[in-house]
């Protein structure tokens, strides 16, 4: 790993700016990058400079100010973080979820306020439910945790924790109360999209009402494929409408006595049409062709919660908070698809098919957290403990038919399927847990130790109902009774007020999935079935991070090195064996994996006020993440981390307006492992993995306070125009000839403005 040693010149560099601009300028303020309030990464209000880990803030002004309309824009800039698509489609699913150094999908914990957004579920060619299911407008900041954080969060933490939080209404009218209305109105040509954005906020901080609502229309997005076809030599994008609506509705009531009572509502819809031109293709070994495929999906999130916030005079707690949350999310998707088989006398057997894929979920948590401050002679201690119950109840079926259009007859047949299939039987689960945290202030303030605690008691209870027991006969079903315990130490050591240095020793978990614990699919015809695996592991994870910071009135500067090693993979799937009597395929989920990732990552940012008067304003910020996997079990590079990537951006903020240039710079993906070989004999050796270039984009964001009750943003990325492909993409795909239909867009505008009365 980078040696923390090399961050010292430039540490040294921030001090000595900031030595020099006080003396020269005495009242230049410190930077307040560091000085961030974070609430996640302690369960406290904390400024990022004294969390023992790597944590980022992305505030709504510059969710705004680069006029970002996913969660892909928001993380285009952050070591280390990216969005993850699905890899089935032919880009109809979109993004599946969001990386943390190298590890996505369930693995990384994704909250609305304090609430998991719905688990991603991916099986097939026509079935992907991903978890982008939250609107950017309705943000008030996210937050980052990299690296393992069950001591606080529990299962799927194990990557970390990405912590949205939404707007409240003193965020718009202030403390001392009023009225805000605001209209807010977006173009992204790179999808000819358009979004809509209406806020009202009224009242004051004793009583205060916001709602905030989103539309937006678009397309596919653009990319820099030039083949046009209707088959699958295609690289332009497949024809595609989206449409999605949005709303949050919030009511927060402080007391005189300081509670806070706070009611909140938040939804998202959105549904997409694909014309699948890209699936259109013949197989040559059975002439069968596929000559239209469309498919029209739709996904929904809802979420009612209540919360309080208390201040206490008892020898057990200062303060309490608690919260009771309901969530129900549903993914439906329609697949369309018109088939012939080729012969030597012409087409034959026309026939029509149709496929519909239903994820549900449905979450009950109720969360509660207590705080205390104590001294104990020379030593302070802020200890957080609370606990957390949650339940879950899961609901996946696909259904389906085909019609023979020459003759009529319809049939629930569809190879391999025999429909209707459910992949794993309805599933509840429990989560019940403890945690405890103590932010202990030795040595007057100068170290600071951070040990905490969290129990984790994990439920599962399938119900098999008639749907899973014919489709899958034979196959018995277990639940699941597990327990882990989750330690965490960090550590903080000021050398002065303005260089400090961190550490953090993690253990992660990720409790045995519903859908692997029971995983169900049997087809006699082709000759396979599954088992399911009650003897499943926890996934579990091992992190030690070690960083340094600096800041002062010149800049600021963090830098960290960390080493995560995982063990007991899951592997969804498996096959391993074949049964002796029936002489069927045995497929079954198995713990396989060690993993170890290890890597660098490092920001910084430089006033270039504080060395010349004429420069005030100006700012040069940057990133660097550097990050390599080793899949030790199978001897093989980790195909998910992320090539390393830079980024360099220039900044200007005046009175009323600002600009951003920022060079965004990734490296080839050339360490990958050999494709893995197929079980059938019969079938050809898999292709290569696709290497994705190395590339560097420059974007450039402006935004103007053209009146005081108008704004306007715009935007041009990808200046140079340059043909590239996001990691989290194409991540495991082939090589193959249409690669270019998976590229990002290629040059394009972005123009906004917000106007408020």
């Amino acid at each position: 790993m980078p040696k923390l040693a090399a961050a010292g010149i430039p540490a040294m560099l921030i001090c000595a700016g900031a030595s020099h601009a006080e003396t020269r300028v005495p009242e230049i303020p410190v930077l307040s990058e560091l000085d961030r309030i974070v609430v996640t990464a302690t369960l406290n209000e904390r400024a990022q400079k004294d969390v023992a880990n790597e944590v980022s803030v992305i505030e709504a002004a510059e969710v705004d100010r680069r006029q970002s309309q996913s969660v892909a824009d928001l993380l285009r800039y952050e070591p280390g973080v990216s969005a993850s698509g699905s890899a089935v489609g032919g880009g109809r699913f979109g993004q599946g979820g969001i990386s943390i150094r190298g590890l996505s999908g369930n693995r990384v914990r994704i909250e609305l306020d304090g609430v998991a957004i719905p688990d991603s579920f991916e099986i097939g060619s026509f079935s992907s439910a991903g978890r982008d299911v939250v609107d950017v407008d309705v943000l008030k900041r996210v937050e980052i945790i990299r690296g393992a954080s069950s001591s606080l969060y529990g299962s799927d933490a194990l990557a970390g924790v990405v912590s949205y939080v939404t707007k409240d209404p003193v965020d718009f009218v202030g403390p001392q109360g009023g009225q805000y209305l605001s209209g807010k109105l977006l173009y992204d040509s790179a999808n000819r999209g358009s979004a809509l954005t209406g806020t009202w906020a009224a009242g004051s901080q004793a009583n205060g009402l916001v709602l905030v609502a989103t539309h937006r229309e678009g397309a596919a997005r653009n990319n820099r494929g030039e083949i046009d076809s209707a088959d699958s030599t295609r690289t332009r994008p497949n024809p595609q409408d989206t449409r999605s609506d949005a709303v949050l509705a919030k009511y927060v009531h402080t007391s005189a006595s300081g509670r806070v009572d706070r009611l909140s509502f938040d939804g998202e819809r959105g549904d997409v049409e694909t014309d699948v031109l890209s699936s259109r293709l013949r197989n040559p070994l059975t002439g069968a062709s596929t000559t239209a495929l469309l498919g029209d999906d739709s996904r929904e999130r809802l979420r009612l919660g209540f919360d309080q916030e208390f201040t206490l005079s008892s020898p057990l707690a200062d303060s309490l908070d608690w919260r009771v949350n309901l969530q129900r999310s549903s993914t439906t998707q329609d697949s369309f698809e018109d088939r012939v088989t080729v012969t030597a006398q012409g087409p034959v057997n026309p026939n029509r098919r149709f496929r519909r894929f239903e994820f549900e979920q449905q979450v009950l948590g109720v969360e509660a957290s207590a705080r205390k401050a104590l001294s104990s002679g020379s030593v302070d201690h802020a200890i957080t403990y609370g606990i957390d119950l949650t339940r879950t109840s899961t609901d996946e079926l696909r259904d389906g038919w085909q019609l023979d259009l020459t003759t009529g007859a319809m049939s629930n047949v569809v190879m391999p399927d025999v429909y209707p299939v459910r992949d794993f039987p309805k599933s509840k689960t429990t989560n019940a847990a403890l945690f405890v945290q103590d932010e202990m202030g030795l040595l007057d303030g100068r170290l600071s130790l951070i040990p905490a605690l969290r129990v984790d008691h994990y439920r599962l209870d399938p119900e098999v109902d008639a749907t899973f027991a014919e489709d899958n006969p034979g196959v018995a079903v277990d639940g699941l009774n597990s327990t882990s315990w989750s330690p965490k130490l960090g550590m903080i050591w000021r050398w002065n007020p303005s260089v400090s240095m961190f550490a953090q020793y993690a253990h992660g978990f990720r409790a045995p999935p519903y859908n692997d614990v029971n995983l169900g699919f049997t087809n006699l015809a082709f000759g396979y079935t599954s088992m399911p695996n009650p003897d499943l592991k926890p996934e579990s994870s091992n992190g030690l991070e070690i960083g340094l910071r600096a800041q002062g009135a010149s800049g600021w500067l963090s830098v960290s090195t960390y080493e995560n090693r995982y063990r007991d993979f899951i592997e969804s799937m498996s096959f391993v064996g074949v049964d002796p009597q029936s002489g069927l395929m045995l497929f079954q989920s198995v713990n396989v994996g060690r993993v170890r990732i290890r890597g660098a990552e490092a920001r910084f940012g430089l006033e270039l006020g504080s060395f010349n008067d004429a420069l005030d304003g100006w700012m040069l910020k940057g990133s660097l993440a550097h990050a390599r996997g080793d899949d030790r079990g199978a001897d093989e590079p980790l195909v998910s981390v992320d090539p390393m990537t830079a980024v360099l951006g220039l900044a200007y903020e005046g009175e009323n307006w600002g600009a951003e240039l920022i060079t965004r710079m990734v490296g080839r993906k050339d360490r990958l492992p050999e494709p893995s070989t197929s079980i059938d004999p019969t079938q050809p050796p898999p292709a290569p993995l696709f290497e994705a270039p190395g590339h560097a984009t420059i974007d450039f964001y402006a935004h103007w306070q053209a009146m005081p009750h108008l704004e306007l943003f715009g935007a041009l990325t990808n200046i140079g125009n340059r043909r590239y492909w996001d990691w989290g993409t194409v991540a495991g795909f082939s090589e193959r000839a249409n690669i270019d239909l998976y590229s990002a867009p290629g040059r394009a505008i972005r123009l906004g403005l917000r106007t408020t009365f």
